[in-house]
Parts: structure tokens; C-alpha cells; sequence
């Protein structure tokens, strides 16, 4: 006997097919056309002349107890209060399920309960799956709800504007942002951004100084300040800012720290002689100048690079170390005075006397000096004759003066000579 289902070759007696599992019919299914046989025959040993083309058709001709029996050849069949069937000879005819199920074999309803189990876990996680998604979406859409209202979404929204040039949305969105965490950096350097472009440095900086000096111990707000002056090319103002900063706060900034340079000479004392100034630092460069003006910013300043010349009179000299960042230290400024001591009273020949003859009269000039002279008796000054060539000595009575005059205009002793010239 073959399987129904599979063509498998079945054993005697199987209820069950070994390769598909399909339960194997032992009772036919019902079919009417075996009561019209059956009927007919009857008819004709009867005697009854019904056609077989006109039997009834209707399930009222057919017995039900045979309708329903599922068996054959007028055999019935009725079920028991147990749910059992009974057949026409009183037998108890066990439930085909009650028959497969006892001719399971062990290794078949293990493999059963797997298969159940195994659809049940997957069921399960299928449930679990889907919850899961859903919990997700959720916190998806309130995230994002949350983000549009919170910090990063104001300054998100800030730049969106801003980039677009619409500067009073974009103005809205960093305050915003300030106003929700005053201790943060991105709102104040978006802001910072926007005043730029729109040319209004100044008010920029009113912003972020205020935040300073209210939010003194966030080290973002001072970062934020110091990225406004970098942007403004305004770096001298960040070592001011800086020195006034608490300890805790400095320490966390040293990027922006520089130190100051380290000058070779002490200002507090004076010199009688021409000096050499030697400035050394830790940081890149060193730029100085010698006409008062910033050594930051100054175009005259001069980039240090070797020990810098002090000569007689006074010098103040302004220095500024700058970082590898390009940030100066502050600037520190030293005022050195030389002076150098005065020569005598000029030496003046001829000595005084009578002169009978054309006499020339001399003045030794020494090296950085100038000499002046008169010959009325007066004190000679840098308004008076300068000396350059020897001079012929005047006729008659002559009161000769002279003095020597420094470059930085001191004057020395004056000399004095009474001539007589006769002829």
C-alpha cells in the first residue's frame, strides 16, 4: 500500500505514513453513489420498476444512521457517552486520533513537541520584535521632539538661520540657547558669528565681556570670548582678559597663555654709557618697540632678534612674547636712561694775549660733540656760531667763548679767551 500524499510505501497496518506523517484512511469516505447501487438492486429483487435515472437524489431517501455511519454495506455505527464509536455488531471502535496518537513512536513525538515548541519561541520573539519596533519608533519621535527643544537644537537651528542670512531667527535661536545653559560655549560663538557679519564687533563684545565677568568660573565662556577677539584679529585683548581669570579657570586655558619676556637690564638705575638689551622667553617670538607704541599691533614694531642698542638719553622699550597659537603675553615695558659724562671745557688756542698779526683761532671737537662760539662775551649755546674750520681772529679786543654740545644736546664747561689784536 502507497501513501495518498507522498507515494511512500507503507507498511501493513501502519495508520500514520513514516515519510510525510499523513494519517492513512482504513474507512472510505462516504460516497451517495453506493446507497443509488444499493437501492437499485434492492428494487429489482422487489420487483420495483425505478429507473436508475430517476432515483432521488434528495438526503431524505438516504438513512441518516447510514449517512452518517462512514461505513459500508448497511453496517451502522453509534458513539458512546465516552465519545467511542460502537459498530452494528456492538463493538467499541476506538477515535482515529486516539488510534494514531498511540502509534506515534517515541523519536516522532519528540520530534512533535520540538516543532511546537520551536513555533512557540518563534512566535514569542516575532511578539518581542515587534514590541520592541514600536518602543523604538517612540522614543525615536520623542527624542527628536525633546532635541528640537532642547540646547543643541536652539544653536542647531541658530546656524540653520544664520547661514541662510536670516539674522533676526538666527538672533532668536542663540538666545534661546543661552538662556537654556548661560555656561555653554557653541550659542555665544554663534552669536558672536552673526553680530561679525553684520558688522556689530561691538556689540558681540558687550555680550560675551558681561558673560565673563557673570559666569567668571566657566571656562566655555571664556573660550567663547577669546575665539571673538582670534576672529576680530584682536589677540592683544585675550592676555588681559586672561590675567584677571581665577586659578582654576587660567589653568584650563593654557593654550591661550603666554609668558611675558625676560628683559637683561634693570631700569631702576642710570647709565653713563651706551647698553645692550638682551630679551629672552619660553614661547616663538618676541617683538618689541622703542617708540611707546603696542608691540602687538604696532606696524613699527621689530621682531627680536638680537640684543637691541641703548643710547645716551632715554629709551623706553615695549616687549610681548607670542605663542605658537599666535597669542601674545602681556606687554612688558621698561624705560632705561643713559648719560654720559660731559667733557670739559673745550680746548681753545691761541691762549689769551696780544696778537700783532693774522691769528687763527681753533676749537678741539671731540667725537659726538658739537662746538659752539661767540665773540661778544656771550654764553655760547646751540643757537650761537657753530664751529667748523678754524676762525680768523677779529680785530681789537675780542672775548672769545666757546662750549661742545652732546647729541642729546648737554652742554659742556665753557671756555674762555681774551684776545688783542694790533696791527
Amino acid at each position: 500500500m502507497r501513501c495518498r500524499r507522498c507515494g511512500a510505501e507503507m507498511p501493513e497496518g501502519a495508520l500514520r505514513c513514516e515519510e510525510c506523517g499523513a494519517e492513512i484512511r482504513i474507512v472510505p469516505d462516504y460516497n451517495p453513489l453506493d446507497d443509488v447501487l444499493a437501492a437499485q438492486v434492492k428494487g429489482a429483487i422487489d420487483g420495483s420498476d425505478t429507473p436508475l435515472d430517476d432515483y432521488d437524489y434528495q438526503t431524505s431517501t438516504i438513512p441518516t444512521a447510514r449517512r452518517n455511519s462512514g461505513t459500508r454495506g448497511g453496517q451502522s455505527s453509534r458513539r458512546t457517552s465516552s465519545g467511542q464509536r460502537r459498530t452494528s455488531s456492538g463493538q467499541r471502535r476506538p477515535k482515529r486520533e486516539d488510534r494514531s496518537r498511540r502509534q506515534l513512536t517515541p523519536q516522532e513525538e519528540r520530534r512533535r513537541r520540538v516543532a511546537r515548541k520551536k513555533a512557540l519561541k518563534k512566535k514569542k520573539r516575532k511578539r518581542a520584535l515587534l514590541l520592541t519596533g514600536i518602543f523604538l519608533v517612540i522614543l525615536v519621535i520623542a527624542g527628536l521632539i525633546m532635541y528640537q527643544f532642547s540646547y543643541n537644537g536652539y544653536v542647531k537651528k541658530g546656524y540653520k538661520a544664520l547661514s541662510s542670512k536670516d539674522y533676526t531667527e538666527a538672533e532668536t535661536q542663540f538666545k534661546k540657547a543661552i538662556k537654556k545653559k548661560p555656561k555653554k560655549a557653541e550659542a555665544y560663538e554663534g552669536l558672536s558669528e552673526l553680530y561679525i557679519e553684520q558688522n556689530e564687533s561691538d556689540k558681540a563684545e558687550e555680550i560675551l565681556l558681561s558673560a565673563v565677568d557673570k559666569y567668571s568660573d566657566s571656562v566655555d565662556v571664556y573660550k567663547a570670548c577669546f575665539k571673538f577677539y582670534e576672529d576680530t584679529k584682536n589677540q592683544g585683548e585675550i592676555p588681559l582678559i586672561l590675567d584677571g581669570a581665577k586659578s582654576s579657570v587660567a589653568d584650563q586655558l593654557t593654550e591661550y597663555a603666554s609668558d611675558s619676556p625676560e628683559f637683561s637690564l634693570d631700569d631702576s638705575e642710570s647709565f653713563d654709557d651706551v647698553q645692550q638689551l638682551s630679551l629672552t622667553t619660553t614661547e616663538k617670538n618676541i617683538y618689541y618697540t622703542d617708540d611707546g607704541s603696542d608691540p602687538f599691533s604696532s606696524k613699527t614694531r621689530i621682531k627680536y632678534e638680537k640684543p637691541i642698542q641703548i643710547s645716551e638719553g632715554e629709551t623706553e622699550i615695549k616687549a610681548v612674547s607670542v605663542n605658537a597659537n599666535g597669542i601674545p603675553s602681556l606687554t612688558v615695558s621698561k624705560t632705561y636712561e643713559v648719560e654720559l659724562p660731559i667733557e670739559d671745557a673745550p680746548a681753545v688756542s691761541p691762549s689769551t694775549g696780544q696778537y700783532d698779526t693774522d691769528t687763527k683761532i681753533s676749537i678741539v671737537v671731540p667725537d659726538g660733540y658739537t662746538a659752539y662760539y661767540t665773540t661778544d662775551g656771550s654764553t655760547p649755546d646751540e643757537d650761537s656760531e657753530e664751529y667748523t674750520d678754524p676762525i680768523s681772529m677779529p680785530e681789537g679786543t675780542t672775548i672769545f667763548k666757546a662750549v661742545l654740545v652732546n647729541g642729546k644736546g648737554r652742554l659742556s664747561g665753557v671756555t674762555t679767551r681774551n684776545y688783542e689784536r694790533t696791527e
